[in-house]
């Protein structure tokens, strides 16, 4: 593979990323003891995972593809915005594989990890867990999400609209979370999904145009087997 083709399949990445975020949202089940040991939450916690699994390829397809023109803050932006998928990673596996485990042996580390998310106040000593949650909320995903998507405007290589969305969603929830509380606050992270799966069409729609292009200078396969006859 080629460096244009690795960019176009991150494109697909974005959009599953962007897809599989938005759509969890509306079905992900209660941050409470009584939710962890179901189906539902297995099911919800292991899209999670992979929602920043193909986040992160795919927000490195979108800055490898404007990275001479988003400059500086378009660096800053794809590391803090990284960082989010990056942190989340760990804390979706261990909602998915380890705290179904622990829910009977040890409830109370389970409703402690779980009030992270729940606003809840944590009953026990978790280190520097919920400060690195709310560090990675904010410098990741506000701050990233804001910084990524103003490059991606003014480098004015990807689409503007998505790239407005995208900066405008990032900032959406810290805006409006005392209209929604918890749980309902998740809705605010639709516009988001459709940001990223906008961009990531975007990418690998372009992509696929530019190389479906013949090359300048290069004959086509039937002018050169008709040259040759």
């Amino acid at each position: 593979m080629n460096t244009r083709t690795l960019i176009r399949w991150s494109g697909v990445s974005a959009m599953a990323a962007g897809i599989i975020f938005a759509g969890i949202q509306p079905l992900h089940p209660l941050d409470m003891l009584a939710s962890v040991t179901t189906t539902q939450w297995a099911i919800i916690q292991s899209l999670k995972a992979a929602v920043c699994l193909f986040g992160m390829i795919g927000l490195t397809g979108l800055y490898a593809r404007q990275a001479d023109k988003a400059g500086w803050l378009g660096l800053a932006g794809y590391l803090l915005f990284g960082f989010f998928f990056a942190h989340t990673l760990p804390l979706a596996y261990t909602e998915a594989f380890v705290l179904p485990r622990l829910a009977a042996e040890a409830p109370l580390f389970v409703e402690g990890f779980l009030g992270i998310f729940n606003g809840h106040p944590v009953s026990m000593n978790l280190g520097a867990l919920p400060v690195l949650y709310g560090l990675a909320g904010f410098a990741g995903y506000v701050l990233g999400g804001l910084l990524f998507g103003v490059a991606t405007v003014r480098a004015g290589v990807l689409p503007r609209w998505p790239a407005v969305l995208l900066a405008a969603s990032a900032v959406l929830p810290p805006l409006l979370s005392w209209l929604l509380p918890h749980p309902l606050d998740r809705m605010m992270v639709l516009p988001m999904g459709l940001a990223l799966a906008w961009l990531g069409y975007a990418l690998w729609s372009e992509q696929r145009a530019t190389g479906a292009q013949p090359t300048p200078g290069t004959p086509s396969p039937q002018l050169g087997h008709t040259g040759a006859q």
